[in-house]
């Protein structure tokens, strides 16, 4: 059996790609060629490593075509960001020897929820163009199972955790200076009252709900997939528990939004709290406990620990 996993070399794809060759899986990574897996294993000698520009490639139409070329019986795309990549790969891999065709979307595909912890099916109702685009790709790619049999599946992953990257923190941005001011027993400053959530989830954990997916493919044909950990949590505990994991007694004030702002003053992690604390993500991962039996190695704080080490191994942070 053959797997190509475009992406490979990413949050998801470090896990993803040996846990495929473990399962025998001939494997072959798609990236554009600059970068690395974020942890090593021996089973990245087993893989076929391919360099193509998606981007660029897609322009003249020709990147579709070339991951049909491949053959592969199964497809993993966890960078496709635009509806119309979506369509593209669609019409390229039918009439292939496709039998499962896997889908990156995310839980901001949502946008706002009516009831929580929010499960697989509540109408979308996404807020900003990254989640706009992850809903029509979905949409499209159900119809597509629907009307014609396209044998696709949809994992939507939380705030994606691991060694190597910064992660969203108490504030709902990436500050890794959030976190060194909590190691140190410094303040921080919460918005509003610390009461919207956050959903994180372990790179590996969205690497199980793929590999569960390609394992359980009669349930999962057709379906979309959480991948999250088992809870949320709001800003306020998220903040207390990491104070709590340094050995540090909570320093945590909070202030209205528009005051919040001007005291945080950098736009981009400004965007990245509003777009966090207007989606308040909290979801439901019973469908996937069911139907392909996903089971999250990782708590929330599990997950962040594992990063929050890896920053201060990396010198990102002092404490």
């Amino acid at each position: 059996m053959k797997a190509v996993v475009i992406g490979g070399c990413g949050h998801i794809g470090t896990y993803l790609v040996p846990r495929l060759v473990k399962a025998g899986y001939q494997v072959v990574s798609v990236t554009r060629g600059q970068s690395k897996p974020y942890l090593p294993s021996h089973a990245w000698d087993e893989v076929e490593n391919v360099i193509l520009d998606r981007e660029e490639e897609e322009k003249d139409g020709t990147f579709g075509k070339k991951i049909a070329a491949m053959n592969a019986d199964v497809v993993i795309d966890l960078i496709t960001f635009k509806a119309e990549s979506t369509y593209q790969m669609v019409e390229a891999l039918k009439g292939t020897n496709l039998s499962h065709y896997l889908f990156c979307a995310s839980i901001w595909a949502h946008g706002h929820a009516t009831i929580v912890p929010a499960p697989e099916d509540l109408p979308r109702h996404p807020l900003e163009d990254y989640g706009i685009n992850k809903a029509k790709s979905e949409a499209y790619l159900h119809e597509q199972y629907r009307k014609d049999g396209f044998p696709e599946t949809v994992v939507m992953p939380g705030h994606i955790t691991g060694p190597g990257w910064n992660c969203i923190n108490p504030t709902g941005n990436l500050d890794p200076l959030v976190f060194q001011k909590i190691g140190r027993g410094e303040g921080i400053v919460l918005p509003n009252m610390g009461m919207e959530t956050v959903h994180h989830v372990h790179a590996d954990d969205v690497a199980q709900v793929f590999m569960n997916a390609i394992c359980y493919r009669g349930q999962a044909l057709g379906e979309s997939f959480h991948a999250v950990a088992p809870h949320a949590m709001t800003l306020l505990g998220f903040a207390e528990a990491m104070y709590a994991w340094f050995g540090k007694q909570p320093d945590i004030s909070f202030l209205p939004w528009k005051e919040w702002c001007e005291h945080t003053a950098v736009d981009s992690f400004i965007n990245s709290t509003w777009s966090h604390v207007t989606h308040s993500d909290n979801y439901s991962i019973e469908k996937g406990k069911r139907l392909i039996n996903y089971n999250p190695r990782y708590t929330i704080l599990q997950a962040v620990e594992e990063s929050v080490n890896s920053m201060l191994e990396r010198g990102v942070i002092t404490v």
